[in-house]
C-alpha cells in the first residue's frame, strides 16, 4: 500500500482508505458486525491506515465498530469522523445560517459523543458533514473545532462538501480554515478536477475522494434487473431509468479500463489516484473480499495519460 501526504497535516495516509458508512447499517440495510470487523482487519493488514466514519452512520454504530478495532490494533490507524448538521438537512438550505446547522454547543456535543462511541480521547480528523459557502464568513463552526483542537480532542479540521458541488468549496480552500476537504470524485463525476483539485494542490489542502465507485455501479456488477436489499437507499438513487442509463454507460467503460486494470473497480479507483491532489480514496468496504479488491488498486501503477484522456469523454453527473 502506497502512502500520500494528507495536505499540510503531516499525516501520511494510505492511498486506499476505508469508507465506513455501509458497515453502520441504517440506510444500507442489514449488516453483519463480525464480517464488518473482519473487513476492517483485512484492510488494515493490507496497509490501509485511514478510516472515515460519521456520527450518523447507523446512529453511531459505525463509530463503535471502528473504535473496537482501533483499540484492538493499539490505535495504529487514523480515524476521521463527522458532525451532522443540527437541522439534518442534506444539503443545507440555501444561505442557511451556520447557527442553525452547526452551532457551537452542537459541534461540541456531537464531537464528544463521537469520542465516546469510538472510545478515543482524541480523533485525528473531525469534519462537518455538509457545507454552505456562506459559512466561510460565519466562523462559529470552525472556532469551536479550533477550541476542541486546542483541548486535545481533535487533531485536524475538515469539511465534507455536498454531493456534486465542488465549486462551493473554492473559497473554503482559499481561506485556510480546513485542513481537508472531502468530495465526490469518480470516472463519471470529474467536476472536482476543474478548479477544486488544482486549488487544493496549490494550498496544500488534503483531499478525501468519496464515492469512487459511484455507489457500486463502477464495480460493473449492476444489470438492468439489479434490485437492492430492503432498507438500501440506493433503490432511490438508481430508479429504473437511471439504472438503465448507468449500466449502458458502465458497459462502454469496461473495454477501456480493461486495457490497464484487472477489473473495472480497480481501474475506477486508479482513476481517482491518478489525480495528484487526491490524498486518499475512501470506497465503502463491507467484507474482507472487498477490502482485498479495493486495496489492490494501490500498487504504484497509475493509469496512462492516454487512458485518462479517453476517460474524460465519459464524464457524466446523473440527473436522477
Amino acid at each position: 500500500m502506497k502512502l500520500r501526504p494528507l495536505g499540510k497535516t503531516g499525516m501520511q495516509v494510505s492511498e486506499i482508505g476505508f469508507g465506513a458508512w455501509a458497515i453502520g447499517g441504517g440506510m444500507w440495510g442489514k449488516t453483519n458486525d463480525p464480517v464488518s470487523h473482519d473487513a476492517l482487519r483485512r484492510a488494515l493488514d493490507l496497509g490501509c491506515n485511514f478510516v472515515d466514519t460519521a456520527a450518523v452512520y447507523g446512529d453511531g454504530h459505525s463509530e463503535q465498530l471502528v473504535g473496537k478495532i482501533h483499540r484492538e490494533r493499539g490505535g495504529k490507524f487514523y480515524v476521521a469522523t463527522k458532525v451532522p448538521p443540527k437541522d439534518f438537512n442534506w444539503p443545507p438550505v440555501k444561505n442557511c445560517p451556520v447557527k442553525k446547522a452547526f452551532p457551537a454547543k452542537w459541534v461540541r456535543e456531537q464531537t464528544e459523543n463521537s469520542l465516546r462511541h469510538l472510545g478515543m480521547d482524541c480523533v485525528d480528523l473531525q469534519q462537518i458533514h455538509v457545507w454552505s459557502s456562506n459559512w466561510v464568513h460565519e466562523t462559529e463552526w470552525v472556532e469551536t473545532l479550533q477550541r476542541l483542537r486546542d483541548e486535545g480532542k481533535i487533531r485536524f479540521i475538515g469539511v465534507s462538501v455536498n454531493d456534486h458541488a465542488p465549486a462551493q468549496a473554492l473559497e473554503l480552500a482559499r481561506s485556510g480554515l480546513a485542513d481537508t476537504i472531502q468530495v465526490i470524485h469518480n470516472v463519471f463525476d470529474q467536476s472536482p478536477e476543474d478548479e477544486l483539485f488544482p486549488l487544493c494542490l496549490e494550498k496544500e489542502v488534503g483531499i478525501l475522494a468519496r464515492v469512487p465507485l459511484d455507489e457500486g455501479s463502477l464495480t460493473g456488477k449492476f444489470t438492468y434487473d439489479t434490485t437492492f436489499a430492503k432498507g438500501d437507499w440506493r433503490k432511490d438513487y438508481f430508479p429504473a431509468d437511471v439504472l438503465r442509463e448507468t449500466v449502458d454507460r458502465v458497459e462502454k467503460l469496461k473495454p477501456l479500463i480493461a486495457r490497464e486494470a484487472p477489473s473495472l473497480a480497480v481501474g475506477a479507483l486508479k482513476y481517482c489516484l491518478s489525480q495528484p491532489a487526491v490524498s486518499t480514496v475512501i470506497p465503502g468496504i463491507r467484507s474482507p473480499e472487498q477490502a482485498l479488491a479495493n486495496c489492490s488498486a494501490s500498487d504504484g501503477k497509475l493509469l496512462s495519460p492516454q487512458l485518462l484522456k479517453d476517460l474524460k469523454k465519459h464524464r457524466w453527473v446523473r440527473s436522477g
